[in-house]
């Protein structure tokens, strides 16, 4: 973008296409009496209030092309904006000029009902428009006054998990990027293990055994993670991050069994940590133990991905900005906040627990745990809305065998899988 254009804020309008009618037409611009914008189930935050033109409701662009991963950039001396965006179907490139009703999409004219204008300092531009170029679906509700707009389908790097329980949706995993297979934890003196409850190595099942999953997933391309889990519920976590020895043994352990079962990386999940007790020692005892692992992981080809509680949980020893130069990425274990069972999780909390992470860690690095024990198929996509909208680098999901086929289905219109 053009440096000299300051604070200049661009933005966007949305007409909706085939609800004109539903609005007073009017040959001045007038507030749109309250009308609010929702993306992906979630309010969008916009600088000014949409406004209606010629029967045409216009809102901020920037706030929305942003969420949308859209590209803009805005030439000052020709009042023109260039918005791009490019997916598995190719690159498109629309431009708008203030005042004019004439858009170029691909090169190809394209004529507006209204053109972009410019109200305190932002462009509005016309939304049916937008969402019939760039795939995003946009309805409007009279009553409650809300513009609902969903996301197109997007490309997201996707990491499932996968338990002793998760048999039954074996068959979902090629659709999967990564997935972290939940047989191995610490126990409660400390010691890495692969014989615990509900962590553990499984048994063979005929022809079926843990090492024919780990080989048949990466074989389809899914990359597969030995996942270590543990709790402080014992304090066996501080007991491995206070005695080194215990600790390097650990860790020897980890990486070993990893490269050894053909694994090609390893799923970090140590929960807990930081409830009481002097945090900053607990940050700073926990860095140095996925440090370590990270230096070993990494020497033997294998990835790290750590999972963490969200910042705004109760559980304070965890410190997303060194753990982010560490890891190769972190996830965000944005659910439990309510303690609840099947109880769909606070999009305010999901969303602030995201905007925390970003202030510590670039999106790039940043993976949204979604726990479809919580979520069902109503709310799932408002989940993943965030994770687009903030551009992460994907979504966890917590886990197969709990995922169903409504849940799944209403994934697919969101990501491709």
């Amino acid at each position: 973008m053009n440096k000299r254009i300051g604070k200049l804020v661009l933005c966007m309008a949305i007409s909706l296409g085939g609800t004109t009618a539903l609005f007073q037409n009017t040959t001045q611009a007038a507030t749109a009496g309250g009308v609010s914008i929702v993306l992906d189930g979630y309010p969008l935050p916009f600088p000014v209030e949409p406004v209606v033109m010629s029967g045409t409701t216009m809102v901020p662009f920037r706030a929305i092309s942003e969420a949308l991963g859209i590209n803009v950039e805005w030439n000052q001396a020709q009042k023109k904006i260039t918005a791009t965006k490019t997916d598995t179907a190719g690159t498109k490139v629309v431009t708008l000029t203030l005042g004019s009703k004439d858009a170029g999409v691909n090169g190809t004219v394209v004529k507006l009902g209204v053109a972009p204008q410019t109200i305190r300092d932002t462009t509005m531009i016309p939304l049916s428009f937008f969402g019939q170029q760039f795939g995003a679906g946009v309805a409007w509700n009279q009553s409650t006054k809300i513009v609902s707009i969903t996301s197109p389908k997007t490309e997201l790097y996707t990491l499932g998990f996968y338990a002793l329980s998760s048999y039954s949706e074996i068959s979902l995993l090629p659709n999967f990027d990564a997935v972290a297979f939940g047989w191995s934890g610490i126990d409660k003196s400390g010691q890495f293990t692969t014989t615990g409850t509900d962590f553990k190595w499984p048994q063979a099942a005929g022809d079926v055994t843990p090492e024919s999953i780990v080989t048949n997933a990466a074989a389809g391309g899914t990359a597969p993670y030995l996942m270590v889990f543990s709790g402080d519920t014992a304090s066996e976590l501080t007991k491995n991050l206070e005695d080194k020895q215990l600790q390097e043994q650990t860790i020897t352990g980890i990486v070993d069994l990893a490269t050894q079962k053909g694994f090609q990386g390893i799923t970090l999940d140590l929960e807990g940590l930081g409830l009481t007790g002097d945090k900053a020692k607990v940050q700073a005892d926990y860095n140095a133990f996925v440090k370590n692992l990270s230096q070993k992981a990494h020497a033997a080809g294998l990835k790290l991905t750590v999972i963490l509680h969200p910042l705004n949980s109760s559980y304070k020893g965890y410190d997303y900005k060194t753990l982010g130069t560490l890891a190769d990425d972190l996830v965000i274990m944005a659910y439990d906040y309510l303690q609840e069972k099947k109880v769909p999780e606070p999009m305010s909390l999901v969303d602030e627990g995201i905007r925390l992470a970003l202030q510590q860690v670039s999106k790039d690095k940043l993976i949204l745990g979604i726990s479809v024990y919580s979520e069902n198929e109503s709310s799932v996509n408002s989940k993943v809305g965030l994770a687009k909208r903030y551009g992460l680098k994907g979504i966890a999901i917590w886990r197969l065998g709990l995922i169903g086929q409504p849940v799944w289905n209403e994934m697919g219109k969101s990501v491709e899988l």
